[in-house]
């Protein structure tokens, strides 16, 4: 009997701590959306994680978002390197602070 009232008690911590964080809630609104769908989806599963925020970006925008890495990545090279070169050319038409001319 003591091991039942032990295993309830935890229990009944867990499910305080679940509706303390909101979890309750969350999976409540979503299970009532799923209910009140008019057309059911043919996987539950995907549509709760869609609405938890779980499903992630589309294989399309996860491509898309790689190749638009991939272009911001290599502007941004070409941009150091040309910040590199207009550099050493200011430097050679700027005196350097030891050469500055004295009177």
């Amino acid at each position: 009997m003591a091991h039942y009232r032990a295993s309830e008690s935890k229990r009944e911590r867990f499910r305080r701590y679940l509706e303390k964080s909101g979890v309750l809630d969350t999976l409540t609104s979503v299970l009532v959306a799923l209910y009140e769908e008019t057309e059911k989806p043919n996987n539950a599963l995907d549509f709760i994680k869609l609405h938890l925020g779980a499903a992630g970006p589309e294989p399309a925008d996860t491509e898309a978002l790689r190749t638009e890495l991939a272009e911001v990545q290599q502007k941004c090279s070409r941009l150091m390197e040309e910040n590199k070169e207009l550099r050493n050319r200011l430097m050679q038409y700027e005196p350097s602070p030891d050469g500055e001319a004295e009177d």
